[in-house]
């Protein structure tokens, strides 16, 4: 999710804490416990701070390590242990149930997103991703900020966001079944497709959609259960040449196939230079396929450059690599 989203969540775990007596008898311990639930639910997500460096270690690394069964573990001890030194006369094990439930939370919430996490790890490097929430969902969002609300203006604080959690169950659900419906159909308009992919979009009915056959490519969007296949592209085989072993090396090229389970290849020379572009089928906005990786080889095969990440226009694309087709 969000950071926004995870945290109104956050807020509204403390709101459930007033359930607890031994939050709500002690006014430290309440402080401590609802700064340690809004800590809890962004914790994991330090490792934004990938960004900072390149997008191909983010890439291969958020959501990774830091939602992890160990870091599920350890982010409550360091969250509860350095708030105790702050409020030492805190109930340390409450403050610490509450900070791991938080966490958890945050850790659970993102596997339903496209892009999931390595929650297993180090059990398994497996991403999960369920895919039936998009990564901001404005009702998911409106309902917490609508709860908090009802909660400022003099609710019981446990049972609105309890009502809240039931709500949020089953949304979750109705999720789950449009998904199950969108990909019935995908297989009843695309006979013989395979490694069905059905995305969520902001709006509640609109899903992307992207799907192989033996053959081909197809993309498209889906309204309800009405599909609509707006790209076909002709199944290639990568080849196994020297250019292509070359830029399979590329730590950017990399990263995207980590990533990416569903992609098409181009091969382009534009002079001197040999370029080599992965595309990413899954996430088609406005005619264009935004989630791209590009590398740029010399006609001995170095490496000149290369990027992956997000990208909507061309223009920007060169920018990214500091090349120019003329």
């Amino acid at each position: 999710m969000d950071t926004g989203t995870h945290i109104v969540m956050g807020i509204s775990l403390g709101g459930l804490a007033m359930a607890d007596p031994a939050v709500v008898s002690n006014p430290i311990t309440m402080t401590a416990v609802v700064s340690g639930v809004i800590i809890g639910s962004l914790a994991p997500d330090i490792d934004t701070v990938l960004k900072l460096r390149d997008n191909a270690v983010y890439i291969r690394h958020h959501r990774g390590a830091t939602h992890s069964i160990p870091a599920v573990l350890l982010w409550p001890l360091l969250i509860a242990g350095g708030l105790y030194f702050f409020f030492p006369e805190a109930n340390l094990l409450h403050l610490w149930l509450w900070s791991f439930l938080a966490v958890f939370l945050h850790v659970f919430v993102d596997i339903f997103n496209s892009y999931g996490t390595q929650a297993l790890r180090p059990i398994s490097n497996r991403w999960i991703a369920l895919g039936v929430i998009n990564t901001f969902d404005p009702i998911i969002f409106g309902a917490h900020v609508l709860a908090l609300i009802i909660w400022a203006f003099g609710a019981n604080p446990v049972w609105t966001i309890s009502m809240l959690y039931i709500a949020m169950l089953f949304y979750y659900l109705a999720r789950f079944a449009l998904q199950a419906a969108i990909k019935h159909a995908v297989l009843n308009t695309i006979p013989g497709a395979t490694n069905v992919f059905v995305a969520p979009t902001m709006r509640f009915f609109h899903w992307r959609i992207a799907a192989d056959t033996d053959r081909h490519h197809f993309v498209g969007r889906a309204y309800g259960r009405t599909i609509n296949i707006y790209d076909k592209f002709m199944k290639k085989e990568m080849p196994e040449n020297n250019l292509m072993q070359a830029a399979m090396k590329d730590k950017n090229i990399a990263a995207f196939i980590s990533f990416s389970p569903l992609y098409r290849w181009e091969i382009n020379e534009y002079g001197e230079v040999f370029e080599v572009r992965l595309i990413d089928l899954r996430y088609r906005s406005n005619d264009y396929y935004p989630f791209v990786a590009v590398v740029h080889l010399d006609k001995d095969y170095n490496i000149i450059n290369s990027y992956t990440g997000w990208i909507f226009s061309e223009d920007k694309l060169r920018k990214k690599l500091d090349f120019s087709h003329n």
